[in-house]
């Protein structure tokens, strides 16, 4: 689906033996980006500033947006197996992997099962580790949209705030939201947004560049959660990004865009 403006492309393709929709944008070494619990976002900035150096492509999981959910798929280790399958079905040659919040460990997930696979490692805010000093925000305590809200520090700030979280979001994006917290209900309850003994497994990922990306007043997953994930991966480079929540990527774009390229492209 395209149109004259567009830049990007969305698409149901079969992959790992199932239908997902992906969306692919730009040109250059291969970006795979892994969204967060609240589904993909949409085309945004920072999804075209990095489509100017790199393939950008975005699958909207098993369960989420219009991608067919797999009964077999009930955490996120699962999940992560998936994708290692698709990932043989796209024929990827070591793409980059940059994950948000849940999708932040599901990156971290599918690293510590193949780090040979993958080129570098970006982790934005991501879920996965249980912070030590705070703890993960639960999100099914609030509606999406205030989950989404509590997301960033200063809603009113972020030019594409409205576009993530519309004032009057419509019936198809209210049953989006709906059916993307039921699957990250299922795939995350027990423990909430972690799995215990991933600090441990993280040691396999040391060889692999690793960027740590997070908000300094992030209230969805604190910054003490990417303390650890520095201190477990050797080698790793951790960035935090003052006056900014859980959503750099929406809050502060330009600093995001300049750290992930720079990072990305070895500069």
């Amino acid at each position: 689906m395209t149109t004259a403006s567009q830049t990007w492309t969305k698409e149901i393709v079969e992959l790992a033996g199932t239908r997902v929709e992906m969306v692919s944008g730009g040109t250059g070494e291969p970006l795979l980006m892994l969204h967060d619990e609240m589904g993909h976002p949409g085309w945004l900035r920072y999804h075209e500033e990095l489509s100017q150096t790199f393939t950008v492509q975005i699958i909207s999981h098993p369960g989420f947006g219009k991608s067919d959910r797999l009964d077999w798929i009930d955490s996120v280790r699962d999940m992560a197996t998936w994708y290692m399958d698709a990932l043989d079905d796209l024929n990827l040659d070591k793409p980059s992997l940059m994950g948000f919040s849940l999708g932040g460990w599901l990156a971290a997930e599918m690293a510590t099962m193949s780090p040979e696979r993958f080129s570098r490692l970006v982790l934005v805010g991501a879920a996965g580790i249980k912070p030590p000093v705070g703890e993960i925000y639960d999100m099914f305590l609030v509606v999406a949209k205030d989950y989404i809200a509590a997301g960033l520090s200063d809603p009113s700030g972020a030019d594409e705030f409205a576009l993530i979280c519309p004032e009057e979001p419509s019936e198809e994006q209210l049953e989006a939201w709906e059916d993307a917290r039921e699957m990250a209900c299922r795939l995350s309850w027990k423990p909430y947004m972690h799995y215990p003994n991933l600090p441990h497994l993280l040691r396999r990922v040391k060889r692999l560049p690793t960027l740590i990306l997070w908000g300094r007043d992030d209230k969805i997953v604190p910054l003490s959660a990417g303390e650890v994930y520095h201190q477990s991966i050797g080698g790793s480079q951790l960035v935090v990004i003052d006056g900014c929540g859980h959503r750099p990527e929406i809050e502060r774009p330009d600093e995001f865009v300049r750290h992930t390229r720079t990072f990305l492209t070895g500069g």
